[in-house]
């Protein structure tokens, strides 16, 4: 369990209240987006007290969480380049068309010969594996993944450090989503590399005698268990992958994209508007308890209704990343330089646009209300 400490910042354009929280959302190699937004929020002075991940994202929390400030982003940015070293950057014809024929290229590559760091296609065949081996329940083979979050992370920093993490998986057999928390258990490198199990590229990884598998395929934002356990005043950056909202498909590639848009989106959008139509509900109940006699203050049914309708406010800020149109239904697992850097500096601009309005989520923190913000359209 970690030793928390409560610590007070003041960002460069924004005062912050009791909590950062940093939600990073599942995505592969879309996941340099949000290394991206993590190296523009520390430039703002916007360091954060609790990170929760899915998948890529776990992977990305682990790293912050695991690491002082001043060594975050380099760390970040050793794994990024290493795993996208394979592909590295080199001169193309700016057309979309050919943008997308590399794109597509450099996926079927990393389907071949796996990513540097991460993971590598296992020389026998899953179906030629002896049935219940590791072997023969997944096409590629995890374990470099192991090594590389043991360079960069320090397991004793991320459990006992300041920095709140969580990350989410599923147990294969029963099909129940869990967090790992390290307000509640010790947390290594086999929870991160757990919540980012994806089959059946990736085996299932065992945890206390139970195996666990991607926490995406259940839900692939862990927003609600932040929401869930809030006990003050915060202020949420919410890094999603993939966008819920998106035009109509044209090709066969459209609809492999869309799909999977659909399918790892998670409805964030769904569970922000639900808060904030919660948070005016209570507001109306504690509004009517406002109005009982005095002599009704104490009653047991009134002091548990008292309770319920007691919150704390919270700002969400949206960052979302939005596909290029090149980028098809491979763009989570085309691991190459170039795109990677492209990733990474659009979650630099994205929170660049938003300290440019600044003014609008500071006012809302200064006021402690609720409310949700998008000022990257």
């Amino acid at each position: 369990m970690a030793d928390v400490e409560p610590r007070r910042r003041r960002a460069k354009a924004l005062p912050l209240p009791d909590t950062v929280a940093l939600v990073l959302q599942g995505g592969g190699a879309l996941g340099s987006y949000q290394a991206g937004v993590i190296e523009a929020l520390s430039a703002a002075a916007i360091e954060p007290d609790w990170v929760a991940g899915i998948s890529i994202g776990a992977v990305n929390a682990a790293i912050i969480a695991g690491n002082p400030p001043e060594r975050r982003v380099e760390r970040l940015r050793r794994f990024w380049d290493q795993a996208t070293s394979w592909l590295p950057s080199f001169p193309i014809l700016p057309d979309d068309m050919v943008r997308e024929f590399v794109h597509e290229w450099s996926a079927g590559f990393v389907a071949m010969a796996g990513v540097p760091g991460f993971f590598g296609p296992r020389f026998i065949p899953p179906f030629m594996a002896v049935p219940g081996t590791p072997e023969a329940l997944s096409f590629y083979d995890s374990r470099p993944l192991q090594q590389t979050l043991d360079e960069l992370v320090d397991w004793e920093l991320l459990n006992r450090g300041p920095v709140r993490l969580s990350v989410g998986a599923v147990d294969l057999e029963s099909g129940n989503f869990r967090y790992f928390d390290t307000r509640e258990e010790w947390i290594d490198a086999r929870h991160i590399m757990a919540s980012g199990a994806l089959p059946p590229g990736l085996p299932p990884v065992e945890i206390d005698g139970n195996l666990y598998w991607d926490g995406g395929l259940v839900s692939n934002t862990p927003l609600q268990h932040v929401l869930d356990n809030q006990r003050e005043a915060m202020i949420v950056f919410q890094v999603d992958l993939f966008s819920a909202a998106d035009k109509r498909p044209r090709t066969i590639m459209d609809v492999l994209a869309r799909a999977k848009e659909i399918t790892f989106s998670s409805r964030t959008r769904q569970i922000t508007d639900q808060l904030l139509r919660q948070r005016k509900e209570r507001e109306l109940v504690r509004k009517v308890l406002a109005k009982l006699p005095a002599d009704l203050h104490d009653d047991p049914e009134v002091k548990a209704l008292t309770k319920v309708a007691a919150e704390q406010p919270v700002s969400l800020v949206h960052l979302i990343y939005r596909a290029n149109a090149w980028e098809g239904g491979a763009r989570d697992f085309e691991f190459s330089t170039r795109t990677m850097r492209e990733h990474w500096a659009a979650g630099q601009a994205a929170v660049e646009a938003t300290m440019a309005n600044a003014e609008l989520v500071a006012e809302n923190i200064l006021t402690g209300r609720t409310a949700a913000f998008d000022m990257t359209r």
